[in-house]
């Protein structure tokens, strides 16, 4: 049997309670002691990277095998119903641990306010590397984990068991994928080597797809921080020079990534790759044109579309640059498929319900979808209408320090 993609890693159960029953309502008001402030009912719904990104991946119509872990609690049988009613192969790969308790997270979203997460771990906490089975690496062409930053086992001590994991699935032949979450500052994942654990498992992973905040702060903290005092949310993205991504990329690029994808919220999705030699070892989820792959470096802006929520919003925009890849797409294809998922996905306001089904999909992004403005003067970057992205220099630097003699 033959899977497109087995992901892995956090799975919690989402809590949204709804605010819409009190517009009123403002952050001061409901996290003020002894305010009591009148919500309607709650949706409940998985979350993480195994159910956003995986169950995306399988709304698009790709081969999906999901591994994570419950607890024997209420909470656990309802991620595993929830998950099942997607199709019920989809939840024989969860594990039932009864000695933990079930990951939730309680998820306020005010008009207007950035969302607040109220995250308990609870048994993600256990994920070790043995619990990926090698059968299913040998099934599946793409091996996608997600969330180590949330998950205690894979960033104690120094990242041993996510190295481990990466470099067994990728000496299996998959090709190999890593996306990551911000941690609380407050916490362990918080304080914990980041550079030296990315140092270790990076040369495992063929494609990193950090949002650009999560990278500055494991790897560039005084610029993160920087950035952070001079603007949250909007304020924070629009610091995001193709400067800075291009120099991120390429330190990311020479500690082993293959395929660099940062994600940049509203502002889009940039991506940067390796050379040929790097592309041609890519894994069973190799592109057929590996030419058109290597040394690329483009920024696709995000479709025009009216927010109902951003949960999930990055992990399926993950799901459809993966889905790209998986359907043997160009690289101009798949950067644009994965920002019209996560711009499918922003419609609804949970993780799943906007996805759309693949074709509808690419025949949403034919009928003239219109993009959200973005402007890059920056030498060396230039707009291609079609279809409808920002180029950057890396390609024509490359091939013209190759070319010379």
């Amino acid at each position: 049997m033959t899977i497109d993609a087995v992901v892995a890693g956090h799975l919690c159960l989402d809590i949204f309670p709804d605010f819409t029953v009190s517009p009123k309502a403002t952050l001061a008001t409901v996290l003020s002691p002894g305010c009591l402030t009148e919500v309607g009912t709650a949706t409940l719904s998985t979350g993480g990277a195994v159910s956003n990104t995986g169950l995306a991946l399988n709304k698009l119509g790709l081969a999906t095998h999901l591994i994570g872990k419950v607890g024997d609690d209420f909470f656990g049988q309802a991620v595993q119903n929830i998950i099942a009613s997607h199709g019920q192969h989809l939840a024989d790969g969860i594990v039932v641990d009864k000695s933990a308790s079930t990951s939730y997270t309680i998820i306020i979203n005010l008009p207007a306010v950035d969302r607040i997460f109220l995250h308990c771990p609870g048994v993600n906490d256990t994920f070790r590397a043995s619990d990926i089975r090698d059968e299913r690496l040998s099934q599946a062409r793409l091996f996608h984990f997600g969330y180590p930053t949330v998950i205690k086992s894979m960033y104690e001590p120094n990242g041993a068991q996510l190295t481990a994991m990466f470099k067994r699935a990728k000496e299996s032949g998959v090709t190999t994928s890593l996306d990551m979450a911000l941690p609380d500052p407050a916490s362990a994942s918080g304080r914990a080597d980041w550079a030296t654990i990315l140092q270790s498992t990076l040369p495992w992973v063929d494609i990193f797809l950090p949002s650009i905040e999560e990278i500055l702060y494991m790897l560039r903290r005084e610029t993160f921080e920087q950035m952070r005092r001079a603007g949250s949310g909007a304020g924070f993205l629009s610091q995001a020079t193709p400067e800075l991504l291009s120099d991120l990329s390429r330190q990311l690029e020479a500690m082993g990534v293959k395929i660099v994808v940062l994600k940049l919220g509203e502002r889009g999705l940039y991506m940067r790759t390796a050379s040929r030699s790097a592309i041609e070892n890519l894994g069973r989820a190799k592109p057929p044109a590996t030419g058109a792959w290597a040394d690329r470096e483009m920024w696709a802006p995000c479709f025009q579309v009216q927010v109902a929520g951003t949960t999930g919003c990055g992990d399926s925009t993950i799901a459809g640059f993966l889905g790209g890849l998986l359907r043997g797409l160009s690289p101009e294809m798949t950067l644009t498929v994965a920002v019209a998922v996560g711009a499918c996905n922003v419609e609804a306001p949970d993780a799943l319900s906007g996805i759309r089904p693949w074709r509808e999909t690419l025949d949403r992004i034919t009928s003239g979808w219109t993009r959200r403005d973005l402007q890059l003067t920056s030498p060396g970057w230039h707009w291609e209408q079609e279809p409808g992205l920002w180029v950057g220099p890396c390609f024509r630097l490359r091939s013209f320090i190759s070319a010379a003699p």
